[in-house]
């Protein structure tokens, strides 16, 4: 009798132990979705270290169940594996999978069931919103002519249901603002940029807040541009005194090898010091702040878009595209605001050194590297031509000089454009101007194509640039 209620003592404490052993499954939608629509993709990570032999996902509304989800696998129960990663699905729900769906509130229900012997169901419910209004855009009828590398202005009139809407311009997106004097009407400033094919159709778009989108075409015309390519010759002399100009401590590029040194900087820090020039998009003001043309100072020696071959001991060892125009100066000179804007970067930022960022508004911002000082601080507001620092050669610069880019919601365009006046009237102001949305443009395609004039100021000698 004793063996017996020891022996089932035994079975009641290893069947309690096989059930503690068992794992709850977390159930986690990432990233977050809020709002579904005809067929919005839903990534859930299920977390369980024994994996799971089930998973389905339904959509549920007032009382109605609608499967959209389901997938099983292999059962085991005695032996399994206690190290099993998280998995991700994706899956798509919406009015596609779930035709009785109506616009209003819904719960997507996940559930999941454990690949052990205890097979433990969890469940998690997330609240959505269903939008089924599609979103539309009509573009203006207005003729639109852009050179490769610069940018253009396009209006247009979003509705049904949209949260966001701008152009689209191959892999780049821009952002619209209300058109001043017809808020319900919106513009875009967007480029073609430099490093697009010619075949790229620049498209408006609305996308509502389930990830439906709509786009439309507009009368455009392209002129591209064939960029220049240049051997740009490097010694030990130069390499080292560029490299210990960005990272004199050797953290950001360590080793004894300066050429590798300077390739990293070269490359991995200009597309990360590129990158942070374009998140400074998000520091702009809903409002023009430049007045009239750009102001252009000093002697131009490097051009925007410049592709460089570097040359080392008679090979090819880099090639990198230099985004902007080198503007030769002459040690200590005034770096001057080329038109009105708010100081939005001030300070050290690698490859271009200390450097002023200025917002003109509706993300158009100017960028001036290299400076030896910078006599302005993030937040102030400053007039065109008036003074922000003193040219140097910080950063990766051979020789003093100011390097002056510009760009548009975070994509560097050419300058050029906004030296001239006549383009920005009429590529920019007119179309801002009230009840100007949507008619023709009495640019002539030959104006487009030619170079644009510049706004000048005082001429400064010429050094060395890099």
């Amino acid at each position: 009798m004793k063996f017996l209620l020891a022996a089932g003592l035994i079975v009641i404490v290893a069947v309690a132990a096989i059930f503690a052993l068992g794992e709850q499954t977390g159930l986690r939608m990432a990233p977050a979705v809020q709002t579904i629509g005809a067929a919005t993709p839903v990534t859930v990570e299920i977390a369980n270290p024994h994996g799971v032999r089930r998973v389905s996902a339904r959509l549920e509304q007032n009382g109605a169940q609608y499967p959209v989800y389901q997938e099983t696998a292999p059962a085991h129960r005695l032996f399994w594996s206690r190290h099993q990663p998280v998995r991700r699905i994706t899956f798509e729900a919406g009015k596609n999978k779930a035709p009785g769906l109506k616009e209003g509130k819904a719960q997507l229900v996940v559930e999941a069931v454990s690949n052990d012997l205890r097979a433990a169901t969890n469940t998690a419910a997330f609240d959505l919103n269903v939008i089924l209004t599609l979103p539309r855009a009509v573009p203006d009828e207005a003729q639109h002519y852009i050179n490769q590398g610069g940018m253009e202005l396009v209006t247009f009139t979003p509705s049904g249901s949209w949260s966001e809407a701008g152009v689209k311009v191959g892999k780049y997106t821009f952002r619209s603002f209300p058109l001043p004097g017809r808020p319900d009407q919106r513009f875009s400033m967007f480029a073609y940029p430099w490093d697009l094919a010619a075949d790229i159709t620049p498209l408006v778009y609305a996308r509502n807040q389930a990830g439906t989108e709509a786009t439309a075409h507009f009368w455009f015309k392209l002129f591209p541009k064939k960029f220049r390519v240049r051997d740009f010759p490097v010694d030990e002399a130069l390499l080292d005194k560029l490299v210990n100009s960005v990272d004199p401590t050797g953290t950001l590029a360590p080793g004894p090898d300066t050429l590798a040194r300077f390739l990293k900087i070269n490359g991995e820090m200009r597309r990360k010091n590129n990158q942070q020039l374009a998140d400074l998009r998000l520091k702009t003001e809903e409002k023009i702040l430049w007045n009239g043309p750009f102001i252009h100072y000093g002697k131009e020696e490097s051009m925007f878009a410049d592709v460089r071959n570097y040359i080392y001991k008679g090979k090819a060892v880099d090639q990198q595209v230099h985004l902007g125009f080198d503007l030769s100066d002459v040690q200590n000179a005034p770096v001057n605001a080329a038109n009105d804007g708010r100081v939005v970067w001030a300070s050290d930022l690698g490859i271009y050194g200390n450097c002023v960022v200025l917002d003109h508004g509706y993300a158009l911002q100017s960028i001036y590297g290299h400076l030896n000082r910078i006599d302005v601080k993030v937040g102030d507001m400053v007039k065109k031509g008036g003074p922000m620092g003193v040219a140097g050669s910080t950063g990766l610069a051979g020789g003093v000089h100011v390097h002056f880019s510009m760009q548009v919601d975070g994509v560097q365009v050419n300058p050029r454009e906004w030296w001239d006046e006549h383009w920005i009237k009429d590529r920019i102001l007119s179309k801002l101007e009230p009840g100007s949305a949507g008619k023709p443009s009495a640019t002539r395609a030959e104006s487009a194509a030619s170079p644009p004039r510049r706004a000048t100021g005082r001429s400064r000698s010429s050094r060395r640039q890099r």
